[in-house]
């Protein structure tokens, strides 16, 4: 695991080229606002001082925006637009301070909504182009950080798990230190705790990862050699992995402490915004609805006979039942409330199997979300049938249906959707939405629903 190359030093200028790109985003909108509103250009002298704060509110900008954020390696795209709204609503601030305490004239409702509006969505644009192409360029071997886990237990086998998982991360582990290799571990070959300052100093080790409990008697020599060595020092603690609640870090007096994350959509606030958002969108959806449902409707009663819906009970919201619409893709059949559709599943008609291929098949549960049985984005909801079985079966199954069941969701695009044929298959789906739960945010429902769209235009290998 070794290597003796040092690591690509072109990487202590990415944090610059971010910089620089938000500079210039800042700039170009500042501009293309102007162009579009001439009345601005009446003034040579003011126009010039725009420019001139627009580039000095830039500095606190630079500040809350966390251009850091590249070293923290995985970055999720919700917290990209957080740290961009921050970063942004921090410039116009600075930006309309500095007008009124030099008495500037000011531009205007609409040339302030075009210029962050515009700014909001460049800047978005840039950084997610931006760590797209960073995560890239790390899967191509460059801009790694070198890592060593102390530790060959539960905790540091789950971390290098994690680590490996995706080299867009750029953690390169070089290697395990620890004078007890515990049972089952076979990540490779392991070295002494004595072994470890030698190791850090010739190997230009950045960060080091100490996974044993907090009362090992190494804990001390970790710590000073990371300190000599100016590596980064990160606690693992010892956490079961049957214990994936997302944990927060406070502190009673000088003694931290980790606490579950409670659901966030035990707010009224949270559950407000995202009821809103659901009327908002199964609303403008429904006024175009019978567009899409006329043709639907009249190939479904085409390709067999019966009703244009399928019916089904499903279980919803804190396991009470409700009744889910689809657009029927099957021919009426006895065990269509207890068998899920296979592949080339011989009741499936051809506009049903299209239907199905398509999702076109859930857009009447936009119904149910206009009604409050469901949400745009959530846990799928399943046969009654299915809640029974694998209650008993599958841990923390019922734990999924503390929020409101969802058309999409976080499980269905990162591949756990269709047929569960398989005991794994829903166990995966089932800690995916947990993990939804446990997470929400509204970011993260607007992710989801992009990632859903890319999905059904890309086809789906597990839609039939």
């Amino acid at each position: 695991m070794t290597e003796n190359s040092r690591p690509d030093r072109r990487g202590r200028f990415i944090p610059s080229l971010f910089y620089a790109g938000d500079l210039i985003i800042v700039n170009i909108v500042f501009w293309l606002t102007i162009s579009v509103f001439p009345e601005l250009k009446e003034s040579t002298r003011v126009l010039r001082e725009l420019w001139l704060l627009i580039n000095v509110s830039f500095i606190p900008m630079a500040f809350m925006s966390h251009l850091s954020d590249h070293e923290q390696r995985a970055i999720a795209m919700e917290r990209v637009v957080r740290t961009t709204l921050l970063a942004v609503g921090t410039h116009f601030i600075c930006f309309l301070l500095l007008q009124t305490f030099l008495r500037l004239p000011f531009m205007g409702y609409q040339p302030y909504a075009l210029l962050y509006g515009s700014m909001i969505v460049a800047v978005v644009l840039f950084r997610t182009i931006g760590n797209y192409c960073l995560k890239s360029y790390r899967r191509r071997g460059f801009n790694f950080t070198r890592v060593v886990i102390v530790g060959t237990g539960s905790s540091a086998r789950l971390l290098y798990s994690n680590m490996e998982k995706d080299t867009g991360f750029g953690y390169r582990v070089l290697g395990f230190f620890d004078d007890e290799i515990a049972d089952g571990f076979n990540l490779g070959p392991v070295k002494s705790i004595s072994e470890l300052e030698e190791f850090v100093r010739d190997n230009h080790v950045r960060q080091i990862f100490f996974t044993l409990s907090g009362h090992h008697e190494a804990l001390p020599t970790v710590i000073k050699i990371a300190d000599d060595h100016v590596a980064d020092f990160y606690y693992v603690p010892q956490i079961p992995k049957t214990f994936s609640r997302r944990l927060e870090l406070n502190n009673i007096g000088a003694m931290p402490v980790l606490s579950s994350r409670r659901n966030p959509l035990k707010s009224i606030l949270n559950r407000a915004v995202k009821r809103t958002f659901d009327i908002v969108v199964s609303g403008t959806f429904l006024c175009f609805y019978p567009l899409i449902y006329i043709p639907v409707a009249i190939a479904i009663k085409m390709s067999s006979p019966g009703p244009v819906y399928f019916k089904q009970e499903r279980t919803g919201y804190l396991g009470k039942s409700f009744t889910c619409l689809k657009f029927r893709t099957m021919r009426v059949n006895k065990n269509a409330d207890k068998a899920q559709a296979t592949q080339n599943d011989p009741r499936k008609t051809r506009i049903g199997d299209f239907l199905r291929r398509s999702s076109l098949d859930e857009l009447p549960q936009f119904i149910n979300v206009f009604k409050g049985e469901m949400s745009v984005v959530g846990p799928r909801p399943h046969m009654l049938k299915h809640t029974e079985d694998y209650t008993r079966v599958v841990d923390r199954y019922m734990v999924r249906h503390a929020v409101k069941p969802g058309i999409t969701g976080w499980a269905q695009v990162n591949g756990y959707r269709g047929i569960t044929d398989q005991l794994w298959k829903m166990e995966r789906r089932v800690e995916h939405d947990v993990w939804y739960i446990e997470n929400w945010t509204f970011l993260l429902d607007l992710k989801i629903m992009v990632r859903t769209v890319i999905n059904a235009i890309q086809g789906e290998q597990n839609a039939f």
